[in-house]
């Protein structure tokens, strides 16, 4: 009897990663396309399509997750879950996230072709809002999927323009064909989840495949430093309360103390100054924090030094730090890993274990249900980014991993 992985059809797999860029599509080649937008209404509408078109059943649920359901023998049993996400960075690529989602669809549609039937339901799933660019912080879908976020929370966030996810939510759900809504958190036997590495260790390593054995954990912030709007021509020095100054100084104190630590990794992404204007003593400085390592001890470590260098540079400034995620690092299951590892072997495909220095949704699955991750190499480790690349016969290679995996734990 033929494996599912010899189903696996890679031109077709590229050619919906492609279809699938059009929407939301940037004149350089990339890809915008915000969670919950239009253009994300667009592409869940052509993935549902290539869904039904095969004879998958698509779901959802009040975060607009979407579930493609090819069901077993025994649909009395907790399904396998495999996918990634759909929504984009503004400067995005074609692969992140996208390749995990069709990838999972390719598999389903290989073992359907084998003529075989799982025992185990098998879904396809795409979570709502992994990139946290329009909403912030991302992993919506996921973190209200296994519980670990209000729904009223969730809906309360706001883009730039004001626009509540609420709102967003309830207009992709509106737009949805005849799909079913769902509850949250029903119970899943396995999760799988293929993802271009956005690193270059894999390329450096000439390896097709790797075997993610976990996340590095990290935490996010929000700086808010209050000063007092002054004329810059009058206002003396002493008689300042300059916002931006303080923030300065405090990121400039955080970058040193990061640097004392091997491998840390800070990074201030957004800044804003209010009023911003030439002639004026800046009133308020709002600013991200990013901090992430492997070892736990070293973010928890870090959060208190950044703590104390906020309240040593405030001087006259008043200062509020938020922190909106915290997630510790993690390490897969290693029956999972074995079994990623093994299934490759099988195919002749050279694999090694590797580290996500990211974050995704398999995150927050680890903590719901036996997890793991399998990555392909990205061109130069770039993503989030119009040059970001996969090689056709890599990501096809790591499909038809899938296939065979997920057949088999569908069937134990």
């Amino acid at each position: 009897m033929s494996r599912p992985s010899d189903h696996v059809d890679g031109e077709r797999l590229w050619s919906r990663l492609m279809d699938l860029a059009r929407f939301g599509a940037r004149a350089d080649g990339g890809v915008d396309r915000p969670a919950l937008s239009a253009a994300e209404g667009e592409a869940r509408a052509q993935v549902i399509a290539w869904g039904r078109a095969i004879g998958l059943t698509p779901f959802t649920d009040a975060a607009a997750n979407l579930f493609l359901r090819l069901e077993g023998t025994d649909p009395s049993l907790p399904p396998v879950v495999s996918g990634s996400h759909t929504d984009s960075q503004p400067t995005g690529g074609k692969f992140d996230g996208a390749f995990g989602v069709l990838a999972a669809l390719e598999a389903l549609e290989a073992i359907i072709a084998s003529g075989q039937r799982p025992h185990r339901t098998i879904e396809v799933v795409a979570w709502t809002n992994e990139e946290g660019s329009r909403f912030a912080p991302g992993m919506t879908g996921s973190h209200l999927f296994t519980g670990q976020m209000a729904l009223a929370d969730a809906e309360a966030l706001k883009d730039a323009q004001g626009v509540t996810a609420g709102d967003a939510i309830a207009a992709i759900l509106a737009g949805d064909d005849n799909v079913a809504v769902r509850p949250f958190g029903w119970p899943v036997s396995a999760y799988i989840e293929p993802h271009i590495e956005q690193a270059s260790v894999l390329e450096r390593a000439g390896k097709p495949l790797g075997v993610v054995t976990g996340i590095q954990g990290t935490r996010r912030y929000r700086v808010t430093v209050t000063g007092e709007a002054a004329h810059a021509g009058t206002a003396t020095r002493e008689e300042r309360r300059d916002a931006l100054l303080a923030a300065v100084r405090m990121i400039g104190a955080m970058e040193i103390a990061a640097n004392s630590v091997d491998d840390f990794k800070f990074t201030v992404g957004m800044f804003n100054v209010t009023p911003n204007a030439p002639s004026v003593v800046p009133q308020e400085v709002l600013f991200s924090i990013d901090i992430r390592h492997p070892d736990n001890a070293a973010v928890d470590g870090f959060d208190e030094t950044m703590r104390r260098i906020v309240e040593a540079e405030q001087g006259p400034c008043d200062a509020v730090v938020r922190q909106i995620v915290h997630a510790a690092s993690l390490e897969f299951p290693l029956a999972i890993r074995q079994s990623i590892s093994r299934h490759a072997a099988a195919l002749g495909i050279d694999g090694m274990d590797v580290y996500s220095a990211a974050g995704h949704d398999a995150r927050q699955m680890h903590y719901f249900c036996p997890s793991g991750m399998i990555f392909v190499p990205c061109r130069n480790g770039i993503s989030h980014s119009p040059e970001e690349w996969a090689e056709p016969a890599h990501l096809a290679g790591a499909t038809r991993l899938l296939a065979d995996l997920l057949w088999d734990l569908a069937n134990t």
